[in-house]
């Protein structure tokens, strides 16, 4: 595994697609965020764990759910940790501060984004992702 200072802009692309996709709450396009095959969700929403030949749809259905009394949401980032790179994967965790309103009242959720990544060509795709919230806040 080699180290280094952390994801690359190649590496952040699919995230940052990832993130717009949520933020639009699930009204954008996903081609290019996800592995073509083996990729594992695992989230805050029912039923958790997303995997599977359909994980991106079934977990693009359950946020869209999970998302609907959601606005304006907004993330960003701390600093990548315990980032690596072994062959064609990538491994980082990735603070998180998502801002936005929920049913009206603004609120903010701090917590931890761990992605493994897979090379597909030139782009980097997720192919697994967990979201731990540390923090909660509903104003």
């Amino acid at each position: 595994m080699s180290g280094g200072g952390g994801p690359d802009r190649s590496m952040m692309a699919a995230v940052e697609r990832l993130v717009r996709f949520m933020a639009a709450r699930a009204e954008g396009d996903l081609s290019g965020v996800f592995a073509d095959t083996d990729v594992t969700i695992i989230e805050n929403f029912a039923p958790y764990v997303f995997q599977g030949a359909s994980a991106v749809q079934d977990w693009a259905r359950g946020f869209r759910a999970h998302a609907a009394n959601l606005a304006q949401l907004k993330a960003s980032f701390g600093a990548a940790q315990d980032f690596g790179v072994d062959g064609a994967r990538a491994y980082f965790s990735l603070p998180t501060n998502w801002t936005g309103t929920s049913n009206g009242r603004q609120f903010s959720e701090h917590g931890g984004w761990a992605f493994v990544l897979m090379q597909h060509g030139r782009e980097w795709r997720v192919q697994a992702y967990g979201w731990a919230v540390t923090a909660y806040r509903l104003e």
